[in-house]
């Protein structure tokens, strides 16, 4: 199984990380510049002291030849102790002559010769180089030389660096860095930890609130954040809450008016077939009560059929036919099949003798569903004598149809709904029992699934008014 490890703990974790690599390198860096920042310091301490030396030593030569070597150690004595260095006093031939008080480093060059490949290294002023005198110390060292003369003979004046001053100032630097770097570093992850504490606190809360959501609770709201990236982020996931809720009163509406209008026709099916088979309903009067329940089961079948289309269309399963054809061909089909419902309301049809010709890109048999279904719904509302009209735009690729209706009209309450699943207005419920309200929700679907839309407006006592628009050429 996989461990998992919490923001707060990885967050920690890569801070601190990134903290100690900088110390590191930062530590590395300073013991490397003051490394050579000692060493330069060194080298030019040394080169002045060998100068000074030498001179002191020359002027032995010259003013005591006999006693040169015993006032020379003296001078050669109190620079070394001065300098913190050796000081090693060579003939001409590699042998030692004098030296200070010098460390268990070069002792042994008290008692060995010093090759001539070692001594030509050096000329009349101080050179620096680093080296083991051939061998005879355990390790290169850093050695500045100078060659003198005072009364003939020549002799190498050397100063060694035995470093034990360079290892003591190594380690007081690092430990100064050390103590520096703990202090730092603990105030650091402290400081750290609560930031990553605050960081994390609002994906804690909204962990909390998918939880809560998950359990279907809906109403809850993540307050605002400071920080942008959180604050959008609980912005969308309050709009995503708002959203479920929405579909959660959606989906028990649903099933609520699906229950209700299922057990509606049932319940009148059942009870006259039960009238029928106990009697209760005599024979003679069979055969209306028989159309009665035919008509109930047809209002099923058009409910099972539009749910059906409509759950075609939201699944992305009912792909359109695309095909060009006349605006008013499924106009006319559809006039016709209305024509004894539109004659018996003596209503009048206008706006179809257009000069101009209109056409549609579209899914034929789906735009007749959705001329069909408006102008069923227009015949419903419109009064007795008045009438349904059409008119007709083309703007760019769109083709925007009206189809308008005179009568009633709807409220400002009632347009918001009118395209929701199973609502009915009370006109409707009291003119049409055999509507399911579906109608206009199928419509919008098919619109939206052509990418076109559909808008109503209404003036209460004057009309209602749809207005959609479908594509009139291929743009695909």
């Amino acid at each position: 199984m996989i461990e998992r490890r919490s923001l707060l703990f990885k967050y920690f974790l890569i801070c601190t990380a990134v903290i100690l690599i900088s110390f590191i390198a930062l530590g590395a860096v300073l013991l490397l510049i003051s490394s050579n920042y000692f060493n330069g310091e060194k080298e030019e301490k040394m080169k002045r002291c060998v100068g000074n030396v030498s001179n002191v030593i020359v002027g032995n030569l010259t003013s005591m030849p006999d006693e040169w070597t015993r006032v020379s150690q003296y001078a050669v004595n109190e620079y070394s102790k001065n300098t913190g260095c050796d000081l090693l006093l060579f003939s001409s031939d590699g042998s030692f002559i004098i030296g200070g008080e010098v460390s268990e480093l070069c002792e042994p060059l008290k008692y060995s010769k010093i090759n001539e490949d070692f001594i030509e290294q050096f000329g009349d002023s101080p050179t620096s180089v680093r080296s083991d005198f051939g061998g005879l110390l355990n390790r290169d060292v850093l050695t500045v030389g100078k060659m003198l003369s005072g009364n003939g003979p020549k002799y190498l004046l050397v100063a060694v660096n035995s470093e034990p001053s360079m290892n003591n100032y190594t380690h007081d630097i690092m430990e100064i860095f050390a103590l520096s770097a703990t202090i730092v570093l603990g105030i650091s992850m402290a400081i750290i930890y609560l930031s990553s504490i605050k960081l994390t606190a609002p994906i804690n809360e909204m962990s909390e609130a998918a939880k809560k959501i998950g359990r279907g609770d809906f109403d809850i709201q993540l307050p605002g954040y400071p920080e942008k990236e959180y604050n959008d982020l609980a912005s969308a996931f309050n709009e995503m809450a708002a959203s479920l809720k929405s579909y959660d009163t959606m989906r028990n509406s649903f099933i609520a008016n699906v229950s209700h209008e299922l057990r509606t026709p049932m319940t009148s099916i059942g009870g006259f077939v039960d009238g029928m088979l106990d009697k209760t309903i005599p024979p003679e009067e069979q055969d209306h009560y028989l159309k009665i329940i035919s008509s109930e089961v047809q209002r099923l079948t058009r409910l099972v059929r539009s749910m059906l289309n409509l759950a075609k269309i939201e699944a992305g399963e009912l792909k359109p036919n695309f095909t060009q054809f006349s605006v008013l061909d499924p106009i006319i089909d559809t006039l016709v099949t209305f024509e004894k419902r539109l004659e018996a309301k003596h209503i009048e049809v206008r706006g179809l003798d257009t000069d101009k010709r209109y056409y549609l890109w579209a899914d034929s048999d789906l735009v007749h569903q959705v001329v069909y279904n408006l102008l069923e719904n227009a015949i419903k509302f419109v009064d007795d004598g008045g009438y349904i009209s059409f008119h007709f735009e083309e703007i760019g690729y769109l083709t925007v149809i009206y189809i308008r209706n005179s009568g009633e009209g709807l409220s400002q309450e009632e347009l918001s709904l009118v395209f929701d699943r199973f609502y009915k207005t009370d006109k409707s419920r009291g003119m049409d029992a055999m509507g399911v309200g579906l109608g206009l929700n199928i419509v919008k679907s098919i619109i939206r699934l052509h990418g076109g839309k559909i808008q109503v407006r209404s003036v209460v006592n004057e009309y209602t008014e749809f207005m959609f628009s479908l594509p009139n050429k291929d743009i695909s």
